[in-house]
């Protein structure tokens, strides 16, 4: 990567922000090759998503203010895997992934600490459906004090009718995506899988 960097003149003029794009359709690709591709799609896949790390550890060691290279992100990361794995490289006890849950979460909340809002920290760049699950599991742990104390006869809040609008469209997909949440079902995921089975529909209709 340094040599590319020192020696290719198109390397040499890109910027973090330049990468940008470059990493978004690199991520997307990879989750493509997750889903829907074979083991060299993956193989190849991360290695794309691995060269943006280290084109951009690359560029940040070059900065004349406060650089770091690949090494200070690799140990920033080992650093933060031992303190979030505390039953792993410590004494605590997780016996069941809820418990192990629980202390990756205690571990986050300590390192940001400086945090106001549970939602602080969550891309707005998310895909939609995705932010929107994201958001309510966020809302969910903020709220659940809350939860907890209300009344058991409460009634569950009933299905909005038929949209007619923009704004009921999107009260809508957010009810649905709470349904999603509640049964454990990726709502991202969802769309995409039943896309490509369009994907496919179409393109079997070009082909007949």
């Amino acid at each position: 990567m340094r040599a590319v960097r020192d020696r290719c003149v198109w390397t040499q003029q890109i910027t973090h922000r330049d990468l940008v794009p470059y990493l978004v359709e690199e991520s997307a690709e990879l989750v493509d090759a997750v889903e829907d591709g074979t083991r060299a799609d993956l193989r190849e896949e991360l290695g794309d998503l691995l060269w943006q790390v280290l084109f951009h550890a690359e560029i940040a060691s070059r900065d004349a203010d406060d650089p770091f290279d690949v090494d200070d992100v690799a140990r920033t990361l080992v650093d933060k895997m031992v303190r979030r794995h505390p039953h792993v490289f410590g004494d605590a006890v997780a016996a069941t992934p809820d418990d192990v849950l629980v202390l990756w979460n205690a571990a986050k909340a300590a390192e940001k600490h400086e945090r106001r809002s549970v939602l602080d920290g969550v891309s707005e760049r998310m895909p939609s459906l995705a932010l929107a699950q994201k958001l309510l599991g966020r809302a969910a742990r903020s709220l659940s004090e809350a939860a907890r104390s209300a009344p058991e006869t409460q009634r569950p809040t009933p299905a909005p009718p038929a949209p007619t609008t923009e704004a009921e469209l999107g009260d809508a997909l957010l009810a649905l995506v709470a349904q999603a949440r509640a049964n454990g079902w990726d709502a991202e995921r969802a769309l995409r899988e039943r896309l490509r089975l369009l994907e496919r529909d179409v393109r079997a209709a070009e082909g007949g």
